[in-house]
């Protein structure tokens, strides 16, 4: 590791005891010194590279609070790429040209699909399918990834047919005329998944190549620490061996499954054994991951107030369902708190999210305040809900793509009341009731890569970036640059455990830091989407150049 000295450009540290300096300089891949050019030089040696940023901005690495480093790198180095605004006719174009280069029988995977698509597949859809994979067998995941469009290939390797009943946790759904669409709905794709990775000759290379792909995507977008969100055994040793070979060039936070997912195997207490075993310098199996509900777009959401109503056969009170009961919650957490680990908890309702938190009080009055919890993804959150966030020092996980005017957005809107709608992502108001409000991709899910500037800009302007789609959501949620900033840099890093290791530039801290093409505090906020990094570094090392 050289000795560096970072300098002649504008350096904003998140750090709010010194946010602005002048130079920096790095040793032995940590940070020796922040401030004037004449103060750090006398921190590293005299023959120590210099960085010149010749007037280019430069701040932390920034900190992924969710994403999904699998599938989401399994998506770039070997699936079919499908937009989330792709029509059937599309998608069926892009699967037949993507079938002719397959050999006989190998799976067609890929996404996204959009949820407006996913919202209206009919019998006759699955047969447009069909036709376009010639024979093959189709998985295609949605922009949630919580559900999955399969084709009658695929149905037939997993011996559904028409007369199969529904699994636990999961649906084959039907379309008006009662035959299946092809979609599967929850725990209903974990076997489809598990059925794809049977098929792969050298699966451990697959994983490998997978992840290896994630992180050094994250690090062209200037992610240096990130916390995936759903960490399987095969994630957590292919991160541990990657380690070990000195090939990990992020902070990574794993998030082990408490209960079967969305892939199948070992989940729970099994799955913790694998974490423990395969702690290293750069990876922490730290917290476990509960699925609390499942996503608005397909009613399984679990809400305080009821969905609005679509078909003659609806309960007109159905709000959703949770799928853990609040005594077994709240038990679980005790034990996992005694057990020594984190949970990060997904929940898409605001009935779920007072669950969890009416959980969390628990376990705080009776196990104190040393356990780490995060709500994922607060969507929608209850007035009354708001400060008991703080008050319980418990994260909200937000992944501003989501959000942001969109095709997912205009299917959560034709499912939840118009009041609930109204009230999405209210992050300022978090924010400023203590709330340590931590934002992250969620990739693979609404985007194709984990572009963090896309989340940075919505954050500030409630918009979408492009024009062409109109609207804010919620605007008066807004967050100033030096908050948004925040909470994609230091926050994180405080949630996820990291906090005196990344994501801010203060001397003893990891020298994890990012040159971009603009200044933040500078740039419209309207364009801050268009941000590219030139340069990421890891413990002082250029893991990435543009």
């Amino acid at each position: 590791m050289s000795d560096l000295i970072v300098t002649n450009g504008r350096i904003f540290t998140s750090d709010p005891d010194r946010p602005w300096a002048d130079s920096l300089a790095v040793t032995e891949g940590k940070i020796a010194a922040v401030g004037s050019l004449e103060e750090v030089r006398a921190a590293v040696s005299a023959d120590a590279e210099v960085v010149d940023l010749d007037g280019r901005f430069a701040m932390p690495g920034l900190v992924d609070v969710h994403a999904h480093l699998g599938l989401g790198g399994r998506q770039l180095a070997f699936e079919l790429p499908v937009l989330p605004t792709d029509d059937v006719a599309a998608i069926a174009a892009k699967v037949s040209q993507w079938q002719a280069g397959l050999e006989p029988g190998q799976w067609v995977v890929g996404g996204i699909v959009g949820s407006t698509v996913m919202d209206d597949l009919t019998h006759d859809d699955l047969r447009t399918l069909d036709d376009a994979a010639a024979g093959h067998p189709v998985l295609l995941r949605d922009d949630t990834m919580h559900n999955r469009w399969v084709n009658s290939a695929a149905f037939e390797i997993l011996g559904i047919s028409e007369e199969s009943p529904d699994p636990e946790g999961g649906t084959f759904v039907r379309d008006g005329n009662g035959l299946h669409n092809g979609v599967l709905t929850e725990l209903a794709c974990s076997a489809a998944e598990a059925a794809v990775l049977e098929s792969i000759d050298d699966v451990a290379g697959f994983h490998a190549k997978a992840i290896g792909t994630a992180v050094q995507t994250l690090n062209s977008y200037g992610v240096t620490a990130v916390q995936e969100s759903a960490t399987m055994d095969y994630a957590v040793r292919t991160l541990h061996d990657l380690d070990e070979a000195g090939e990990l060039t992020a902070h990574v936070v794993a998030s082990m499954p408490s209960k079967p997912f969305l892939e199948e195997g070992i989940t729970g207490e099994e799955l913790y054994r694998v974490g423990d075993e395969n702690h290293s310098t750069h990876l922490h199996p730290t917290f476990a991951k509960y699925v609390l509900d499942g996503v608005p777009m397909t009613r399984t959401s679990a809400l305080l107030t009821p969905y609005q109503c679509h078909h003659h056969d609806d309960d007109p009170n159905f709000s959703g369902e949770a799928l853990w009961d609040s005594d077994e919650l709240e038990a679980s957490l005790l034990a996992l708190a005694d057990r020594g680990l984190n949970a990060k908890l997904h929940a898409t309702g605001d009935g779920a999210v007072r669950m969890i938190l009416d959980a969390v009080e628990t376990v705080r009055r009776e196990r104190g305040w040393d356990s780490k919890f995060h709500i994922a993804h607060v969507e929608y959150v209850h007035d009354d809900d708001l400060a008991r966030f703080a008050q319980l020092q418990v994260v909200p996980d937000a992944s501003p793509y989501l959000w942001f005017p969109s095709v997912m957005q205009e299917s959560m809107a034709k499912q939840v009341s118009a009041e609930t709608f109204a009230r999405s992502w209210p992050l300022r108001r978090l924010l400023e009731s203590g709330a340590l409000v931590s934002c992250g991709s969620d990739w693979p899910c609404a985007a194709p890569t984990p572009d963090p500037w896309t989340g940075l800009a919505t954050l500030i302007t409630r918009a979408n970036p492009d024009p062409a789609v109109p609207g804010q959501l919620n605007a008066s949620e807004a967050l100033t640059v030096e908050q948004a900033i925040a909470t994609f840099t230091s926050n994180p890093a405080q949630a996820m455990g990291l906090g005196e290791v990344t994501g801010m530039l203060r001397a003893g801290m990891s020298a994890d830091f990012i040159i971009l093409d603009r200044d933040l505090f500078a740039a419209d906020p309207a364009r801050l989407h268009e941000t590219a990094v030139l340069k990421t570094y890891f413990e002082g090392n250029l893991v990435y150049e543009a």
